[in-house]
């Protein structure tokens, strides 16, 4: 398993969608600001062997809940805890898998599809988030969906959360696949989901389909060209496991690509200090994994890099980004990144962490809300410079593999 070049130690840098070559080179900050993101590409080849680095936070300094009511607060609570958005329906699908899980007022998939318990709501507000989100990854990439080598004739599976994409594996809004389709026409593609709220209007070489991707896959071997999965930290118990049944499924001589996003917030500065909301958010969630027993900081745990690696995957690539939260970097491309980035978590603060902050943490909605207070004060701070780590990692099937 390659050793992953941390943010106390940023990653020597080909520019994003760059096809990796040798071994990347420093890029400097942004003129004038403090460290910027930058982007890293580096073939598994060119990474030594050994264990991954990763900067995990303590989870013996996650403040308890009841530290936030005892803050003081300026603001309005502006929250949105208890407000009902209704999923639109499909006339394809039955009534009983609308039959969506409530709390506190959020609409979650249905028990009917897989009892699997997703941690992001799939009802409108949450698929907006999802769409900013999106917008964000594409400007990340510089227009491009994908980083692995593929031909313009491809069969592919979009794979999305635990099966929900908020997937991000996940179709979840099902605007990766469609772009996706809409790019190679001639490309049968097909995107599967937990939750049917994908649109009826698609490219017509478009599929959605209801199935959880960590269960046993049901189609056949050496069937896909190319498999896509994004966003499912959270969501998967086994990322061996799930990379055993895209490889199986995978063509020889084919590609998977897993694009994943740290839960944690970072700072090259030290403008995130300890103790913080922004802080106290990536810690929760990866407590929040280790009960749930599906982990958040895949990024920083080397999880599917590890899983590429035992699946039998050669030719692994993986490729890194600072990705800013806010528009505090200098640099203009780094700072519309930033601001779309922020205008997600924004749009949905409270569906990103209202399951796994109530159901899993144990705390009340009330807590849930004046916690999410104070978050959306510090992430609005111009002065703290944070960050998260992305990562891609993609692999090709040997063209003389046997299932």
């Amino acid at each position: 398993m390659g050793s992953p070049r941390g943010p106390s130690s940023p990653e020597a840098a080909t520019s994003p969608g760059a096809a990796p070559s040798s071994p990347p080179r420093a890029a400097p900050s942004p003129k004038g600001g403090p460290s910027s993101p930058q982007a890293a590409a580096s073939p598994k080849a060119a990474v030594s062997p050994g264990k991954e680095e990763t900067d995990q936070p303590s989870t013996a300094h996650i403040l308890p809940a009841e530290h936030w009511t005892e803050q003081p607060l300026d603001d309005d609570l502006d929250s949105t805890l208890g407000d009902s958005d209704a999923a639109s329906s499909t006339a394809s699908l039955s009534t009983s898998i609308l039959e969506y899980r409530t709390l506190h007022g959020r609409t979650f998939h249905s028990d009917r599809v897989t009892d699997a318990q997703y941690w992001t709501p799939n009802d409108e507000r949450q698929m907006e988030a999802s769409d900013i989100i999106h917008h964000c990854l594409t400007l990340v990439h510089d227009g491009a969906l994908f980083k692995a080598p593929l031909k313009d004739d491809l069969e592919v599976s979009v794979w999305r959360g635990v099966t929900r994409d908020m997937l991000t594996l996940k179709s979840i809004t099902g605007i990766w696949a469609i772009d996706f389709a809409d790019k190679y026409p001639n490309t049968q593609v097909t995107g599967t989901d937990i939750s049917p709220i994908q649109p009826t209007w698609v490219p017509p070489n478009l599929k959605f389909e209801m199935d959880d991707a960590t269960l046993d896959w049901t189609y056949a071997d050496d069937h896909f060209d190319y498999v896509h999965m994004r966003y499912l930290f959270g969501s998967v118990a086994d990322w061996p496991a799930l990379l055993q049944r895209a490889y199986r499924c995978c063509k020889p001589g084919g590609h998977v690509e897993s694009f994943e996003a740290s839960c944690v917030f970072r700072s090259d500065d030290g403008s995130l200090a300890d103790g913080t909301p922004m802080d106290q958010w990536g810690k929760v969630f990866v407590e929040a994994g280790k009960k749930f027993g599906r982990p958040f900081d895949v990024v920083g745990e080397g999880l599917v890099q590890d899983a590429f690696e035992k699946a039998g995957f050669e030719a692994i690539t993986q490729w890194e980004f600072k990705c800013p939260i806010g528009a505090w970097p200098q640099d203009k491309k780094l700072r519309d990144i930033g601001s779309y980035a922020l205008a997600g978590i924004l749009q949905d603060i409270e569906g990103w962490i209202l399951f796994v902050w109530s159901q899993v943490m144990g705390w009340s909605k009330e807590q849930v809300a004046v916690y999410v207070a104070h978050l959306r004060n510090q992430l609005k701070d111009r002065n703290v410079h944070g960050y998260v780590m992305m990562r891609s990692v993609y692999g090709r099937k040997p063209k003389t593999a046997a299932v």
